[in-house]
């Protein structure tokens, strides 16, 4: 029985990549156009999320209209990260500019009042913050639109910082679960170092995102999905090898954050 639901949560999370693609493309194109905008800028994080929408930006838009921006925090993050990032720019033929952060992010620290450095995910939450502004200036000074990489599963779990990486004009693959955005990957010929790396928000040294959810994407995605397709909580558990404990954690975060993908509340007067 666990067994046929799981080939059906597996069905369910397959795509055709080339159908997206063309979705996705038509999409920016259109959101570009009715803004008026002159091209993109994306923050590329050198994994696979920033690097797919890159390459759907390029594709629908055409190289010198898309931007690319690697904001590393020196101490903090990988040097690979910004490695894979420039080599990712090169291969689509796009301006790619690097900008560390730290010496921002540190000024910040001195100038609020009470900081508190053992406050780690208050923190850490600065740092995607910090890369927005940077992103929405030269968006801004260049008639450009930011373009999100936030995929399904993080959207649906809250796993991002409000206002911050969650903070964009469009978001491309915003409807595609993480494994379903490796599938697109590797269709449009994204490195494979950069698609089998391990997933990371880069907010503190050793920081990863299936750490911090506490189970892995293709877990993560068993359960969204079976919730989808509209499957009972102890079948979903069964399929994707999971506790019901840890399920019912995952439909609770989904409701605890939905917040996140909402504009802020206003009383009705």
């Amino acid at each position: 029985m666990a067994g046929d639901k799981s080939a059906l949560i597996s069905k369910a999370l397959e795509i055709d990549p080339g159908k997206v693609e063309k979705k996705i493309v038509s999409f920016i194109k259109g959101k570009i156009r009715e803004a008026r905008a002159d091209g993109v800028v994306v923050g590329l994080s050198g994994g696979i999320d920033s690097s797919t929408v890159a390459a759907l930006c390029v594709r629908a838009l055409g190289p010198e209209k898309v931007m690319g921006l690697s904001l590393p925090v020196s101490g903090v993050s990988d040097p690979s990260d910004v490695a894979d990032a420039r080599l990712l720019a090169s291969g689509l033929g796009i301006e790619f500019k690097v900008i560390d952060i730290a010496p921002i992010v540190r000024a910040m620290g001195r100038s609020l009042g009470g900081f508190r450095r053992e406050a780690k995910l208050p923190n850490a939450n600065i740092l995607p913050r910090v890369r927005m502004v940077i992103l929405y200036y030269y968006a801004n000074l260049l008639n450009r639109l930011v373009v999100g990489c936030s995929n399904r599963s993080e959207l649906r779990t809250g796993y991002f910082t409000k206002y911050g990486d969650g903070a964009s004009d469009l978001a491309p693959i915003g409807s595609l679960y993480k494994t379903q955005v490796k599938q697109l990957a590797a269709y449009l010929g994204i490195p494979r170092q950069i698609i089998d790396k391990t997933p990371t928000a880069g907010l503190w040294r050793g920081q990863t995102d299936e750490g911090e959810l506490g189970l892995r994407y293709s877990q993560l995605d068993a359960v969204l999905a079976g919730l989808d397709l509209g499957l009972k909580e102890r079948e979903i558990a069964a399929a994707a090898g999971l506790s019901l404990a840890k399920v019912r954690s995952i439909i609770e975060r989904e409701r605890r954050n939905i917040h996140k993908l909402r504009p802020p509340d206003v009383p009705k007067l």
